[in-house]
């Protein structure tokens, strides 16, 4: 699936005519799962509402076989159900949870309470998403295994990039439970440890590679060539390689700025997989 991008207008609105056109464009090069408004999509910033905007968009867009994953990035439980309750309205079919830190760094006890009572109260699947680049605090296995076998958490996008994590995991949940890789560079090495599959924000500019390499070594190194560079520049590398392959990359949120246009000439240089071409 891809960590899709959320692109917006000049005045600071979602742009959903690019938004529309994101979707169709990668949906018409084979992939049929959308994260909406995770991390990669600006998610932390999103207002009241948008997260509707942006799944129901989705829905019409695409119709309703593609599987639809709504980010939520909150704070506290009841932030975090309010969100949900936007995903749910707007047809999302599973929601991705990232992990609580202004107040619970320290307090894996507290996270887990928090994983579990926004399950207790969520219409929707619930997966996991444990982002330590973002978050500055990395889901501990023993933390996951512990929420794991509630019977509305059927998953982790697991973003810390570190493949010793993935086989644990697997086997400390039941058949229900689903590993995604979240770091472009493991995406090959998290499928042979029994990852069912990949979220990246790499799937906006190299879709291809991404599914090439689950199974491709060869796929993998070019991947992983290609977003080191591309992440090097943070989100706006994203952005920016994502418009390069024809996709809206509209404008970031502020305080998020879009690359220059020379800096993303040197990335297109160095990077340039057969797409910028």
């Amino acid at each position: 699936m891809v960590a899709l991008i959320t692109p917006f207008a000049a005045a600071g609105t979602i742009d959903s005519h690019a938004h529309r056109h994101n979707l169709s464009t990668l949906a018409g090069w084979g992939l049929e799962g959308f994260v909406i408004g995770g991390s990669t999509g600006l998610g932390p910033y999103l207002e009241p509402g948008e997260r509707a905007i942006l799944t129901a968009t989705a829905r019409g867009e695409l119709g309703s076989e593609p599987f639809l994953m709504t980010g939520i990035s909150a704070q506290s439980v009841r932030q975090a159900v309010a969100q949900i309750e936007e995903a749910a309205q707007s047809e999302a079919d599973a929601v991705l949870v990232t992990t609580p830190t202004l107040l619970l760094r320290k307090d894996d006890r507290l996270v887990e309470s928090f994983y579990l009572a926004v399950a207790d109260a969520s219409p929707l699947p619930v997966f996991c998403y444990s982002v330590p680049g973002v978050a500055g605090y990395e889901l501990p296995v023993e933390s996951m295994l512990a929420v794991a076998h509630h019977p509305n958490i059927f998953g982790l996008k697991d973003s810390g990039g570190d493949p010793e994590r993935i086989a644990p995991i697997v086997r400390g949940g039941d058949e229900t439970f689903l590993v995604y890789a979240g770091a472009s560079r493991i995406v090959n090495e998290a499928t042979r440890r029994g990852a069912y599959g990949a979220i990246t924000a790499s799937a906006n500019y190299a879709p291809e590679l991404v599914m090439a390499a689950r199974e491709n070594a060869d796929a993998q190194d070019r991947l992983s060539a290609i977003a080191a560079n591309v992440e090097w520049h943070g989100l706006a590398g994203t952005y920016a390689a994502a418009s390069m392959v024809g996709l809206g990359a509209g404008v970031m949120r502020a305080p998020l700025t879009r690359l220059d246009e020379e800096t993303a000439e040197r990335m297109r240089a160095i990077c340039c997989p057969d797409r910028y071409r």
